[in-house]
């Protein structure tokens, strides 16, 4: 997809790959939440913000589609939309690429909860977040045409 923001670039390192010398999977989940806190604060829930307001993120549910093995050595860029923005969720994507060969290498879904961390409970997103977010909605699933 083009148009979305880049909210990680990277490189598989050799000590990422495992016995089949391709970067394993709890890598590919760590790229994704590195990219995760890139994109939300992008949106408007900036670090500061999440300290300041006692404010904080859940993820509830993630699923990865593999499409294309990295390996040591390759150069990735993660880009980064939103699917549904809701009062207290938000269901994102996440499309990482082999910036050498354009391929998309694995798709992330995400769902996520604003939380209040004193009480422990969900509550809304802040106004400026669900305007933004509604702003990078797009109308097609990743990865669609490809």
């Amino acid at each position: 997809m083009t148009g979305l923001p880049i909210t990680y670039r990277g490189v598989v390192y050799p000590w990422q790959c495992d016995h089949m010398n391709h970067l394993n999977v709890m890598w590919y989940v760590g790229k994704f939440d590195e990219a995760t806190w890139q994109y939300f604060a992008l949106l408007g829930l900036s670090p500061s913000f999440l300290r300041e307001q006692k404010r904080g993120m859940a993820a509830v549910r993630q699923e990865i589609t593999y499409r294309r093995e990295l390996l040591p050595g390759d150069v990735v860029s993660v880009r980064s939309g939103v699917l549904e923005i809701k009062e207290k969720a938000i269901r994102f994507f996440h499309e990482m690429r082999n910036e050498e060969t354009g391929e998309i290498s694995a798709i992330s879904e995400m769902t996520a909860v604003h939380l209040d961390t004193v009480l422990r409970k969900s509550c809304p997103f802040p106004g400026q977040f669900v305007e933004n977010a509604r702003k990078a909605v797009v109308s097609s699933p990743p990865g669609s045409g490809e």
